[in-house]
């Protein structure tokens, strides 16, 4: 999903590689699952600009699969994608639409709209597909900090008035402090408190999975958290969990992340502050500069003058020396 808004202010809103927003950073964990569990066919939620949608495709290749990409409002280069490759299905509308219609998967990934009510209702829809068979394999990106327990919204209104938290628009998140900050990771739209129910990707997939038996569920914490759901009674899970065990909510992993996002979160406070800086910079040589040109400031500055014995309190060459200062 898209963060940001993509202005100078927010240098990284639009690039999901230096942000680690893309689940293909995961890549390696993600595929080794997808492999364990023998899945041949691969439903995408929340698929963007195609960037795991290409991996995905790949696997598929050689694995004899498929792979349906869903995405409301794909970037062009996802539709481009779809377009070229005959083994991609995309289907242009909302995962609670989409996923109604669908046959059971062998594994979904779920990385669309990052809050309580869609990522609870998502979930709700795969297990309807797997009807009284065991779940599909389920994968769900950002089951940490920030979305673990705070919502965030693409489309608020596309979640009922009632299952929405209250709204910070145009709000900056930085860990540790629980409501908005002046600075931060930029989302356009996000939950004004973190914490509480019904509030956050990962608290959806704790309710999800106890509300049923048999589940187990893992938390990779890495690049914004990989949560993984799968049946107990399934045929890979003891080679699943074999493989997930050493990076289950790993100690080590916590403290790599808590880190990283508390670089990237100062980076881009840092980042917006320097650009708060040139613009009121640019404000104050832009006045400076009209000052120059006016005729009162001549008379008020031969006055001063006067008045200071020939010592004036502000004159024409000690503002053009400034200017030619900050060239």
């Amino acid at each position: 999903m898209p963060v940001g808004g993509g202005t100078e202010a927010d240098p990284y809103a639009n690039d999901p590689g230096r942000w680690g927003a893309s689940l293909a950073t995961l890549g390696e964990v993600l595929f080794a699952c997808l492999d364990v569990a023998k899945a041949r066919a691969v439903v995408e939620v929340g698929a963007y600009a195609g960037d795991l949608s290409a991996e995905l495709l790949r696997r598929a290749e050689r694995v004899e699969g498929t792979v349906a990409a869903i995405d409301p409002d794909p970037q062009p280069e996802l539709s481009e994608l779809a377009a070229r490759a005959g083994g991609l299905e995309l289907i242009e509308a909302p995962s609670l639409h989409a996923l109604k219609k669908m046959d059971r998967p062998d594994a979904v990934v779920l990385d669309g709209d990052h809050n309580y009510y869609t990522v609870s209702e998502e979930l709700r829809l795969v297990a309807s597909l797997a009807g009284e068979g065991d779940l599909p394999l389920i994968l769900l990106h950002d089951a940490c900090w920030p979305h673990a327990r705070r919502d965030t919204y693409y489309t608020p209104e596309a979640v009922p008035a009632e299952a929405r938290q209250p709204i910070a628009e145009g709000a900056h998140l930085y860990p540790g402090i629980t409501g908005v900050h002046h600075a931060g990771l930029p989302y356009k739209y996000a939950a004004a408190q973190e914490g509480g129910e019904r509030n956050g990707v990962a608290t959806a997939i704790e309710d999800f999975v106890g509300g049923r038996e048999g589940l187990r569920y893992v938390v990779v914490p890495a690049f914004f958290g990989l949560g993984v759901v799968w049946p107990a009674a399934a045929p890979y899970d003891s080679e699943l969990g074999s493989l997930l065990e050493p990076l289950d909510r790993n100690p080590v992993l916590e403290r790599l992340e808590a880190n990283r996002v508390l670089h990237l979160a100062s980076s881009l406070a840092h980042q917006m502050e320097a650009h708060r800086f040139r613009e009121r910079s640019e404000r104050a040589e832009h006045l400076l500069r009209k000052m120059l040109e006016s005729k009162a400031f001549v008379i008020a500055e031969r006055i001063s003058r006067w008045r200071q014995a020939g010592e004036p309190l502000f004159s024409r060459e000690e503002i053009q020396r400034v200017l030619a200062d900050d060239q």
